[in-house]
């Protein structure tokens, strides 16, 4: 139905980005009154402000490596950037134009307070940790609905880190009632004693990887065998106990509910070393020995020792969790992979790690002190486009990464969706309260998660131009949900507005990619537009199409 004009078929619209400016103050003068204020401060005493330290910090690994930064980005790519990252979506055509014509010096923070008490931040977080809890497809016996109501409840309160996890390895009950033991039993799926279940846990809260020391010492790591094992004794109280109801309509016995059960166990468990030799391991970790006697509560002695520091170093959980989070604002993590942190694998900025992770820890572990640290910072503000200054500054190639400019990132299969949904204002149809919305949207999610998802969680990208993806972008139902001419629909309402061809033009960028067209663009699409004749609807149709089927509307940048 759509893209029909042959001109307008030749139109490339994976556009460069538009071009920035420079940075008001050079980046080695910078880096001199860094080090003038690093030394003022060491000899008064006193520790350097965290917002200024990350900068330095930063700004030395550029200066150690001989590379320059990329300038800042334009509003127009920063606005697109900290929506996608905070909220999981574009911004919309209101929220890019109010920005850009905001004279206040002080709107970038004044909109990152505002993005943080959105309900779609809510919304970006909870799915952001309920896919890495259960991952997108849902295992049998786990209730999707329970964990996001958790999570959503989490970050709505804006409850501290270290409470949500201690709340998640400790959970029992109802799937559904305590949202919070579908992590747990998503991780027994099947029944292994619960090494699943350790090796996630170490993973996903801890950013440790001790999996195949389950069978023998790590070869990089210090983790050895009998660690694992030691960790793994503290899972073993915890029993799965699915229930089953008579459906009145057939006679038969169909599933009903899950829940998370103690069960008694006490004393060592046994494992097998690669010699043959039966060993035994009692609960400890981090050097600190829990009483395996009977009547001891292991995973609640467990949730007391992960939020302990480790001797002069931050605890492991704030460690784990701020390199997410950087991670998830910068496409790169300051180890990679984010979950296989340690001696083995060192950090690219491991002072800013450990400063980072303590005020975390200081902060009570607050969630969105963590996010404002990063968003605010003079890394976050660059653009992504780089030169040779800075080209080696390349993770994907395997090199450390410096963060001297942005990376890029494709969108998640949810980010993807929801900015369609935005694009075509269908957000603001209002249908039913959040469940009946996340239902909805579930259900749309579907053939998303089928071309997009790799289901690893991982730092992979989930689009990669294969034929599926493209296809599913072109021909989806979204898509032509998004182009809709219908009354209501984005394209009806204001390409239907009398006014300009340029300006019509220049707010369908603003809907699709956040930015300004350029006079090059405007040229070439008014002449492709010129061949509709009496029929510019479907002109703007296809060129609305196009946009959303460019590689700049998948990208993160």
């Amino acid at each position: 139905m759509l893209f029909k004009n042959p001109i307008l078929r030749t139109v490339r619209t994976g556009l460069i980005l538009a071009g920035i400016g420079m940075l008001g103050l050079s980046w080695a003068s910078a880096v001199q009154a860094d080090e003038t204020t690093k030394a003022e401060t060491k000899e008064a005493g006193q520790e350097v402000p965290l917002a200024e330290y990350i900068d330095q910090q930063i700004r030395q690994g550029w200066a150690d490596n001989e590379i320059t930064p990329s300038p800042v980005a334009t509003e127009e790519e920063w606005i697109r950037r900290i929506y996608l990252d905070l909220c999981g979506r574009i911004p919309t055509l209101t929220e890019t134009k109010s920005f850009l014509e905001d004279k206040n010096p002080r709107k970038k923070a004044i909109l990152i307070e505002s993005l943080l008490e959105n309900e779609d931040y809510v919304r970006n977080f909870t799915t952001i940790w309920t896919n890495n809890s259960i991952g997108r497809g849902t295992p049998q016996r786990v209730s999707r609905t329970g964990m996001e109501k958790f999570y959503r409840e989490a970050f709505a309160k804006n409850r501290p880190w270290d409470e949500i996890v201690v709340d998640i390895v400790t959970a029992s009950g109802h799937y559904e009632e305590n949202g919070a033991v579908n992590y747990i039993l998503a991780q027994m799926q099947m029944p292994d004693d619960g090494v699943q279940l350790t090796a996630m846990t170490t993973r996903l809260f801890l950013g440790l990887q001790v999996q195949c020391t389950q069978c023998h010492n790590h070869p990089f790591n210090k983790w050895q065998q009998d660690q694992f094992w030691e960790f793994n004794s503290f899972f073993r109280q915890v029993n799965k106990r699915d229930h089953r109801k008579l459906d009145p309509k057939t006679g038969r016995q169909v599933d009903d509910y899950s829940e998370v059960v103690w069960q008694e166990f006490t004393g060592p468990v046994y494992y097998e070393k690669r010699s043959g030799m039966m060993q035994v391991a009692f609960p400890r970790f981090q050097g600190h020995e829990v009483d395996p006697g009977p009547g001891v509560d292991r995973r609640a002695e467990l949730a007391k020792l992960i939020v302990q520091p480790i001797g002069n170093e931050p605890p492991q959980l704030a460690q784990a969790m701020v390199n997410r989070t950087w991670a998830h604002f910068f496409g790169y993590g300051f180890t990679r992979p984010v979950d296989d942190m340690g001696p083995h694998n060192p950090a690219s900025h491991p002072d800013l790690l450990a400063r980072l992770s303590r005020e975390f820890a200081a902060s009570k572990y607050n969630v969105k002190d963590l996010v404002r640290w990063i968003v605010n910072s003079e890394a976050y503000a660059l653009s992504s486009q780089f030169g040779d200054k800075n080209k080696i500054d390349d993770p994907a190639a395997g090199e450390m990464p410096l963060f001297s400019h942005m990376y890029l990132k494709s969108m998640q299969a949810e980010q993807l969706y929801d900015s369609l949904i935005v694009a075509s204002n269908a957000h603001q149809s209002g249908n039913g309260n959040w469940s009946a919305q996340e239902e909805q949207r579930r259900r749309w999610m579907q053939q998303f998660i089928v071309a997009f998802n790799n289901d690893e969680n991982d730092e992979s990208t989930t689009f990669n131009g294969t034929i599926p993806q493209a296809l599913m972008m072109m021909n989806s139902e979204l898509i032509d949900k998004a182009c809709s001419l219908e009354r209501g629909s984005f394209l009806f309402e204001e390409m239907s507005k009398p006014g300009p061809e340029a300006q019509k033009i220049n707010d369908l960028f603003l809907a699709a990619l956040s930015r300004k067209p350029t006079k090059t663009e405007i040229t070439k699409f008014q002449k492709a537009l010129a061949t509709y004749k009496q029929n510019k609807l479907n002109g703007y149709q296809d060129l609305f199409w196009a946009l959303l089927n460019s590689n700049e509307f998948v990208f993160i940048h």
